[in-house]
């Protein structure tokens, strides 16, 4: 039995464990006890609203609650770029022209970014090998967009979530070997631990303030620009169901997509409903939609999924269910169907 909660300070051993699974190229992730325990206690106070929105980092984990095992992590942002840089290439097009030579060329440039400063971001995503099976990866990466349905006062209106870029089988990445490493003459993996602690200064000391034309660069980094790492495409794919889409900023050293969404426009703001709990027996069909249901709860905010139904304001949830969610018969909860329905009409 899974379930996806806010995360707690007796986390913070699984989560580094869970975080040394995950490998180079997530800088949010790294199984540093330091930086991983200090976003834990920043976690918890963001649940217990004692410290500003926009200092709030909201970690959840999925927990296999059968025998105590962390399963999944993921995380919200409130606000990037307040406390440190928060840099991004944005793609633009230059052109150039001859009326005399009759010649005209459009060429993509790279320009060195702080556009997306101050937006909430959806960071941290990682599902447990063990665990990849069935509806939870999709259920763990949307569990996000229905806390951010409940609490859309909290979070800025412009959503973005930074994409993990394309890596070679050796795990170098093409797009760094042929750009980054000109100006930081350091390894790939260098780069990714000092900018997961925070040591962003060197970004702006030594990177190129002027357009970079994309021409120029090897072949092999020009291909990886806006793609994501091969175990990063299922991830894409849920964000990009749930309204979010590429609209030209990739992450300065792999070249991975940065997806942007407005808040108001998410499935979850706009399908979402709320529900009364009735307790009773779990009579849902297997084969019946599957729902997301959450409590509505800030500090021990749980989600799970469930073939219950809400059916008139009110939805039967069985005795497991409601333990997971830790809630009451005439409580409220929020559920969303976990699939996007298509629209039968295109």
């Amino acid at each position: 039995m899974l379930v996806v909660r806010a995360i707690t300070a007796a986390d913070l051993d699984a989560l580094i464990g869970m975080a040394s699974q995950v490998g180079s190229g997530m800088t949010t992730l790294k199984p540093d006890r330091k930086m991983l325990g200090d976003r834990v206690e920043i976690a918890v106070a963001s649940f217990a609203q004692t410290i500003a929105p926009e200092q709030r980092d909201y970690m959840f984990v999925m927990e296999d609650v059968a025998n105590g095992r962390m399963a999944g992590v993921c995380a919200i942002k409130g606000a990037v770029g307040l406390d440190e840089p928060f840099y991004n290439y944005r793609i633009g097009t230059l052109v150039h022209s001859s009326r005399e030579l009759n010649v005209f060329s459009r060429m993509e440039t790279l320009y060195l970014s702080n556009d997306l400063t101050g937006s909430t971001e959806l960071c941290s995503l990682f599902l447990h090998p063990d665990y990849r099976a069935g509806n939870n990866g999709k259920w763990l990466s949307k569990s996000r967009f229905m806390f951010i349905a409940q609490f859309p006062h909290l979070f800025t209106e412009k959503l973005i979530a930074e994409m993990r870029g394309f890596q070679a089988e050796d795990g170098s990445s093409p797009f760094y070997e042929g750009l980054g490493r000109h100006f930081f003459k350091m390894d790939f993996n260098h780069v990714d631990d000092l900018t997961a602690l925070g040591k962003k200064s060197f970004i702006a000391e030594l990177m190129p303030r002027q357009p970079l034309y994309v021409d120029y660069l090897p072949e092999a980094a020009q291909e990886v620009i806006g793609k994501v790492h091969l175990s990063t495409a299922p991830a894409r794919r849920l964000l990009e169901q749930e309204g979010m889409h590429f609209e030209g900023y990739i992450d300065i050293f792999d070249a991975g997509p940065v997806l942007q969404a407005r808040v108001s426009e998410l499935r979850a703001m706009r399908d979402s409903c709320m529900a009364s709990v009735e307790p009773g027996a779990a009579t849902a069909s297997p084969a019946a939609e599957p729902m997301l249901v959450s409590n509505t709860r800030m500090q021990d905010f749980r989600i799970i999924v469930t073939h219950a139904c809400p059916v008139g304001g009110k939805i039967t949830l069985g005795p497991a269910d409601m333990e997971l969610l830790r809630c009451h018969g005439g409580e409220p909860v929020r559920a969303l169907p976990l699939n996007v329905r298509k629209n039968l009409y295109a």
